[in-house]
């Protein structure tokens, strides 16, 4: 495929799992706040912090660094998909002994909650790694999905496993609320299947048909799909297989970094199962917009850098347009997560309060809930950035650069760990949230340095032109103002009526801001528009 070809395919895969990652984000809002009801916030605790810590672990130590190289079009177009099979499916394996390493860390090693306050803690320990094992049997079928560009099936399989869970969890709460840990891992056992289900059903359905013969798909038949050996070729991609190595002994310290706060509570028990619940939900509604958007443009965006890029070659040694093209992308991502990210920083100091106890009364409210939520609305603005840059560094690093930034990635963990511990003790939860602004801007400023030094001797320049113009620099200056006086004058203790014209008063200056993006950002609402509204584009082509 062309450049543009690639891009157009990256922008509706963005595209769609946009609007994916919405449909779960307001599937998971509304499904906490429902159980935030009926079940304890020591049992909350337990199942989103410790139990899924457990689940993402397993499947990100499992998966991780396969995806990312065999994603990256390393080996170029003369790759043999049968070794990438090969390759993919010793994901399984290798989520089998983690799986069996992490249920006996977390069964012997931690500390265990009180059967009476979180009942069934051992039974669901196992079933949420029997959950992680059972959703690595999809994965070469992810990868097949997603470098093919088959976005409906994703968001057609991870939607149906999203409401197969809801309404599991929402039966099993209502009716069987003695069940304990019992009704959360019996509904993620259900998602996992599910994914593993749909795309089965599909590939199954799809291999040998005409669309696939019409498409030149790699594999014909359903057999394909199983690892085994082609005659004249070594079993799996070696060059592929020492990237995926780099990449598995980086995943360690991503994940470190990623689910940072949550190994700290689970190993250091710095709080208690009832804080780590409350400080969850707040994580998750402060991340809302960040896993949204933000996360889906950095997946897609990586395959579209991966595939126009060569992997560790100098700019000068690539073909120019499609040099000419990354450049440009990176900038308006650059700029449009920055502009998101401001708003959100802006609007979400003023309206965290409110926010909370709308969700989940004074449980949420109260203590340091709505600190917390303000300091992860700037947060977000961090999160954004390092998203869009990070993805292109990843995509256009060589493998001993890769290794290299293993090292870099190192001391971020261990400085992390150290940070989190030292600043929880001294600021409680909202800690968590100041180790990882610091170690995030470490992370940028990493980035940004490879990317000035990547297009240096080259005419293009995408780190130039991201600060916003001054007229929307102005709009969010007063935005932030004014919603901050009022929600000292009308938020969040006198009644229903006073919070609507604090609300009235955010919608205003939001829609002011809103009218400054659309006069002096016309570039990169062009850019929204072509390429990231995939009903726009389809009107225009």
């Amino acid at each position: 495929m062309s450049s543009e070809d690639v891009l157009r395919s990256a922008s509706t895969l963005a595209s769609y799992n946009v609007l994916l990652q919405v449909m779960f984000r307001i599937l998971t809002f509304l499904l906490n706040a429902f159980t935030l009801r009926f079940v304890s916030k020591e049992l909350i605790g337990v199942v989103n912090v410790r139990l899924t810590l457990l689940y993402s672990t397993l499947v990100f130590l499992s998966r991780e660094a396969f995806r990312r190289a065999c994603l990256s079009g390393v080996s170029g177009t003369n790759h043999s998909w049968r070794q990438v099979i090969n390759l993919l499916w010793l994901t399984l394996p290798l989520g089998v002994l983690w799986a069996a390493l992490l249920v006996c860390v977390w069964l012997w090693l931690l500390e265990v909650p009180d059967p009476q306050a979180v009942p069934y803690y051992g039974p669901a320990v196992v079933m949420f790694a029997l959950s992680g094992v059972q959703e690595l049997l999809a994965e070469p079928l992810w990868v097949l999905a997603q470098a093919h560009m088959f976005v409906r099936l994703k968001v057609v399989a991870e939607s149906l496993a999203m409401i197969a869970k809801c309404s599991i969890t929402v039966l099993l709460v209502v009716f069987a609320r003695e069940w304990g840990l019992y009704i959360f891992s019996a509904a993620h056992l259900v998602y996992t299947g599910f994914l593993v289900l749909c795309y089965a059903v599909y590939f199954i359905r799809f291999l040998g048909s005409k669309e696939a013969a019409k498409k030149g798909f790699p594999l014909q038949r359903v057999g394909d799909l199983l690892p085994c050996r082609a005659a004249g070729e070594p079993l799996v991609d070696w060059t592929l297989a020492q990237l995926t190595w780099s990449f598995f002994k980086q995943s360690f310290l991503k994940q470190i970094l990623t689910e940072g706060e949550r190994y700290v509570m689970t190993f250091l028990n710095v709080l208690s199962f009832g804080d780590q619940g409350v400080y969850d939900i707040v994580n998750n509604l402060g991340s809302m917009v960040a896993r949204f958007i933000f996360l889906p443009i950095e997946e897609s965006f990586y395959i579209f850098f991966a595939k126009v890029l060569k992997r560790g070659h100098d700019v000068k040694n690539q073909r120019q347009e499609d040099v000419a093209i990354a450049a440009e992308v990176l900038e308006c991502l650059l700029k449009l997560v920055l502009v998101v990210g401001l708003i959100i920083s802006v609007f979400g100091y003023a309206y965290s309060h409110l926010a909370l106890d709308v969700y989940g009364g004074s449980l949420l409210s109260s203590g340091a809930g709505p600190t917390l939520l303000r300091c992860y609305s700037c947060y977000v603005l961090l999160l954004a950035a390092n998203g869009v840059t990070e993805c292109f560094v990843f995509a256009a690093m060589s493998q001993e650069e890769v290794d290299k930034y293993n090292l870099v990635m190192l001391a971020l963990s261990v400085s992390f760990l150290f940070l989190s511990y030292m600043l929880t003790w001294w600021a409680g939860a909202v800690g968590f949230i100041l180790a990882n602004c610091l170690n995030m801007g470490l992370r940028i400023l990493h980035s940004l340095l490879y990317i000035h030094h990547y297009f240096h001797s080259t005419q293009w320049k995408p780190l130039q032109g991201l600060l916003p113009s001054p007229l929307l620099i102005l709009a969010l200056a007063v935005s932030a103002v004014v919603t901050a006086l009022s929600e000292g004058v009308f938020c969040c203790d006198s009644g229903w009526l006073l919070r609507l014209v604090h609300i009235g008063v955010g919608a205003l200056c939001l829609l002011g801001v809103f009218v400054a993006v659309l006069v002096t950002e016309t570039q990169l609402i062009q850019f929204v528009r072509t390429q990231l509204v995939p009903q726009y584009r389809k009107k225009h082509t």
